[in-house]
């Protein structure tokens, strides 16, 4: 098996960005606080950003009295009721003629 070199297995491509020069600064004067050069700062920053978001979207933390409550609602959701029933029974805009 032959080894693969560092950038063949983790490609890079670039991202260009037109940004204010008092956030510019801003930047760099955080990066150099941090001993980051201005591109390891941004990545860093928006990568834990991005893990932030989608954890946000997608996780939550509920106590096991609550979760219990959580199932329970999934499990016997309410009977549909008439504004449901009539959604359901619409051609939807993009079927129409």
């Amino acid at each position: 098996m032959v080894a693969q070199s560092s950038k063949a297995a983790d490609p890079k491509g670039s991202i260009n960005l037109r940004i204010e020069t008092q956030a510019r600064q801003l930047i760099d004067d955080a990066a150099a606080i941090l001993g980051k050069t201005r591109t390891e700062f941004m990545v860093e920053s928006a990568r834990r950003q991005a893990i932030d978001v989608l954890l946000d979207q997608r996780l939550f933390a509920l106590d096991p009295e609550r979760y219990d409550a959580f199932l329970h609602a999934l499990d016997n959701p309410p009977a549909p009721g008439p504004k449901l029933r009539s959604l359901l029974h619409r051609v939807p805009a993009w079927e129409r003629k």
